[in-house]
């Protein structure tokens, strides 16, 4: 969208939240539309012109589930933290941002929903451009594998003309030096095999000019002049070298080349590589979109369950994890711990070296307690610098032991940033079934409470949480 153009819709009620994204707006390109009420909200929905929605987490509630919105949704937390995570979860907010807001954050999430939801209209149109194309070259769109497809084709041509190589190659767009062959008929195993394109003048010339090169004569072409005397023993008579091109550009720098021993090509077996290269091109152009598309899908899913500071899990997928966990501990009787852990006078590392130095002292904090936790352990930030970690199949005693040795690494770790400062963690410990809590939420619950208990405590402790009277 151009600049001036409504892309935001915000839903709130907030002055102090209304005045926060005033300010940030308007040191950007977006141009929001404020809505108060929810029937101005659906109003404005059915439009169809707004690219994602920022929504005020203390209006989300069941009303707010009936609605269909297909665009992004960014919910901004202010008070009340757990219910507003909990809403998160319930009502499929995308992503969430918790106050103080700050705007590097904001613009950050922004850009991400914007991204994702312009990939997905993407993949959603190049799959319905590679259905029909499907159609109309169907010989050789078996497979959407690019591997394969290049395979196929170098094979049939094989099959239709009598060569004695054949193979596609692919030519970087930065060291035009080396190509490599991808593919070729002799050996479906072959690929990224390099060569030199100075031995090979004919290559220079077809993507020098863009246009099909065909030596009839190989030992009488004086372009192949400089590399006779190496091509001689070999005994090759005639090379073609085809650029399969889409749009007027050669994609991916891919060259069809063919060679024969005893006769040149005859027109007929030009025009059928030609023809080849030319539906080769469409076919390749969707396959790789295709997987370029579906390598970005991926990010997109991966990006959707990381904590886009510290790269851990974020809250939303440790809520799905602890669900899965907790129902598998119910019916196999399996232990199932979990430690709520908080970065001790984390306030006072922002306040003295600031907000840039607190986020990096974050995302290695995490990252070192990620290095020392199991595969099996869900590892997640819960909010501003407290953590959560999912022990499945571990008891309250292999809880506490992990507790202590994630609190051992943490003292002696020396963060660089923090010019040898250090740094301690207060952590909560809940057990099931020790501790014989209903649900997940219950085993949640405790942990926290048993960290605020060793926040009050002193700080740089760790606190079993006390059973639930019955």
């Amino acid at each position: 969208m151009t600049q001036g153009e409504r892309d935001i819709l915000v839903y709130e009620k907030s002055l102090k939240l209304r005045n926060f994204l005033e300010d940030f707006f308007q040191q950007r390109n977006y141009t929001p539309q404020y809505v108060t009420t929810l029937k101005s909200l659906v109003r404005n929905l059915q439009s169809d012109s707004y690219e994602l929605l920022l929504v005020e987490a203390t209006l989300l509630n069941e009303k707010f589930r009936e609605i269909e919105i297909d665009i992004p949704k960014i919910a901004l937390i202010m008070e009340n933290i757990p219910r507003a995570l909990n809403a998160v979860i319930n009502y499929n907010i995308d992503y969430y941002l918790i106050a103080p807001f700050h705007e590097e954050d904001l613009d950050l999430k922004i850009r991400i929903a914007r991204e994702r939801k312009s990939w997905f209209r993407c993949l959603y149109e190049a799959r319905k451009d590679l259905e029909a194309v499907v159609e109309l070259t169907y010989l050789i769109t078996s497979t959407l594998n690019p591997r394969k497809i290049l395979y196929y084709i170098v094979k049939k041509i094989s099959e239709m003309i009598d060569v004695t190589r054949c193979s596609i190659l692919s030519i970087g767009l930065g060291d035009r030096r080396y190509a490599y062959v991808v593919s070729s008929f002799e050996d479906p195993s072959i690929t990224n095999i390099r060569i030199d394109i100075r031995k090979y003048p004919e290559i220079r010339e077809a993507l020098k000019n863009k246009r099909p090169v065909v030596i009839q004569d190989a030992m009488q072409e004086p372009l192949m002049r400089s590399v006779q005397r190496f091509i001689a023993p070999i005994g090759i008579k005639a090379i073609a070298v085809i650029p399969i091109i889409y749009r007027d550009e050669v994609i991916g720098t891919l060259f069809l080349r063919t060679s024969r021993t005893h006769k040149g090509f005859d027109e007929r077996e030009l025009r059928l590589c030609n023809i080849v290269a030319n539906i080769a091109a469409n076919v390749l152009y969707n396959a790789f979109l295709f997987e370029k598309i579906e390598n970005e899908k991926t990010r997109l899913q991966k990006l959707a369950i990381t904590d886009y500071l510290t790269g851990i899990y974020n809250i939303r997928y440790f809520y799905h994890r602890l669900e899965e966990e907790f129902s598998r501990a119910q019916r196999y009787g399996y232990p199932l711990s979990c430690i709520m852990m908080d970065i001790d006078l984390f306030k006072n590392i922002n306040d003295r070296y600031g907000h840039r130095v607190g986020d990096q002292v974050l995302r290695e904090f995490a990252q070192l307690v990620r290095r020392h936790t199991r595969r099996s352990d869900v590892f997640a930030r819960y909010g501003g610098e407290e953590f959560i970690l999912l022990l499945p199949q571990t008891s309250l005693d292999g809880a506490l032991k992990e507790a202590e040795r994630l609190a051992q690494y943490v003292k002696r770790h020396s963060f660089k940033i923090l010019r040898k400062e250090r740094i301690t963690v207060s952590m909560g410990v809940a057990c099931w079934p020790v501790h014989p809590v209903k649900d997940s939420d219950g085993l949640i619950t405790l942990a926290d409470n048993a960290l605020f208990r060793a926040k009050q405590m002193g700080r740089d402790k760790i606190v079993v949480s006390e059973r639930p009277a019955k």
